[in-house]
């Protein structure tokens, strides 16, 4: 099997849903709502693909400045892809992509919690989430 990893290539909304839905990441992510899901990729400014011939098999995208931050926002692969080193290739192409000093943050799905820190990232307990149906106190 031969995956290509692309820069940047365009996808649509309905192609990154249905990743979504094959993948673990669907069931936390609005897949049934398509305004949210064509913002959340028309607005990323840094998204690799991977691609089993014309079939999507994996993305990773990313929200950053390229040079102090990286917020790696969704890390998914199809189920039937999962195991063969794609998320982490993935992860490594997106790293390529920044600056040297650039950090690269992400949230892990509670079932990958335990595979960041293989692969060398830190645990860092100092993340706060405010969900947007919350309101910040005043």
């Amino acid at each position: 099997m031969n995956i290509d990893y692309k820069i940047n290539q365009a996808i649509s909304a309905e192609q990154f849903a249905d990743l979504l839905r094959r993948s673990t990441l669907g069931e936390r992510r609005p897949v049934d709502d398509a305004e949210c899901i064509k913002g959340m990729i028309t607005n990323s400014n840094l998204v690799i693909t991977a691609w089993d011939d014309e079939t999507l098999v994996g993305i990773s995208r990313s929200v950053t400045d390229f040079h102090f931050c990286c917020y790696l926002s969704d890390l998914a692969v199809d189920l039937s892809y999962q195991n063969l080193g794609i998320g982490k290739q993935l992860q490594i192409k997106t790293q390529a992509q920044l600056g040297p000093k650039c950090m690269l943050i992400l949230l892990a799905a509670p079932a990958a919690n335990s595979y960041y820190e293989h692969i060398g990232f830190k645990q860092n307990d100092r993340c706060w989430v405010l969900n947007r149906s919350e309101k910040i106190k005043i």
